[in-house]
């Protein structure tokens, strides 16, 4: 089927489904490869293998929660060259989501129980960027990935000497964040007034503090 004609119902058929593989699925990734594959595994101390899962967690849950943001904000575009520039950065969240899965699982760790209720959150937040206007959702796109790439270099700085498979993933994930950011603005993204920019950060400090213990 076209995407141009999709209707209100496929698009919400279609948004379940993506929530679906998400949260409880491996999701649909593109064609390109895990940054890590073909590294060897580096031994690491338990508390480090520990602390490095956790974080990879908080990451996962972090694409979690983008994929939620650009399925709501793609439902809810006012242009369909919006819709399509969040359909295809969401596709790229899905790689970084299979990324910090497969990680997390090779580190012994377990993803997070709050993944649902931080999607459900996520997807009404930019389901109401989206009616706000394409160029306030846009600019919501290019702020939270600002802040991405802040919590990813504090990340980096933790890691594990000798641990470049971590490594590899997040320097990936980096790049693809300020590409997406710059992408938005670059298509008309507003900036955001400062209190909403304070609250976003309130809000992801919250989910990094509670996902790395759940």
């Amino acid at each position: 089927m076209n995407p141009n004609r999709y209707t209100a119902q496929d698009r919400l058929l279609i948004n379940l489904d993506q929530a679906l593989r998400t949260l409880f699925g491996r999701p649909l990734v593109t064609e390109r490869l895990n940054p890590a594959a073909g590294l060897e595994e580096t031994e690491l101390p338990e508390q480090s293998r520990d602390h490095t899962a956790r974080l990879m967690r908080i990451n996962h849950t972090g694409e979690v929660c983008a994929q939620a943001l650009y399925q709501g904000q793609a439902l809810t575009a006012h242009q369909e060259s919006t819709r399509q520039s969040m359909a295809r950065a969401a596709a790229e969240e899905n790689d970084h989501l299979d990324w910090c899965e497969t990680r997390v699982e090779e580190l012994g760790g377990r993803l997070s129980l709050l993944n649902p209720l931080w999607y459900a959150g996520s997807f009404m937040l930019g389901a109401a960027a989206g009616i706000a206007g394409d160029r306030w959702s846009l600019g919501f796109v290019a702020e939270t990935e600002k802040q991405v790439e802040g919590h990813l270099d504090e990340h980096l700085e933790q890691l594990a000497p000798g641990d470049e498979k971590t490594r590899r993933i997040l320097e990936q994930m980096k790049e693809d964040e300020i590409r997406h950011g710059q992408t938005a603005k670059a298509q008309g993204g507003a900036d955001l007034p400062a209190p909403v920019k304070q609250l976003m950060r309130l809000t992801s400090k919250l989910m990094t503090t509670s996902v790395y213990r759940l």
